[in-house]
């Protein structure tokens, strides 16, 4: 399982022409999955994405998490990945 995650102003998802999914601030994830990928697999992945410590935080450093800054996910199933 890879993930490619893009901190974003703003993201939206067209599937066939219709609009699927959209937010505002927050993260962008390309997840790709292969069959040998667990339950488990995902749990860490999700884990470690929420993990990540780049939102700024009250002093303007890239120390926030994204619980911290309100943001939102978008999570894209991505083949090519």
């Amino acid at each position: 399982m890879r993930a490619v995650v893009s901190r974003v102003a703003w993201a939206r998802v067209v599937a066939d022409g219709e609009l699927t999914g959209e937010i505002g601030p927050g993260l962008l994830v390309l997840v790709g999955v292969t069959h040998a990928d667990t339950e488990a697999d995902a749990d860490w992945l999700a884990a470690k994405v929420a993990a990540l410590r780049v939102f700024a935080d009250d002093q303007g450093k890239m120390k926030g998490y994204l619980t911290e800054s309100g943001g939102d996910v978008v999570v894209v199933s991505e083949l090519t990945i």
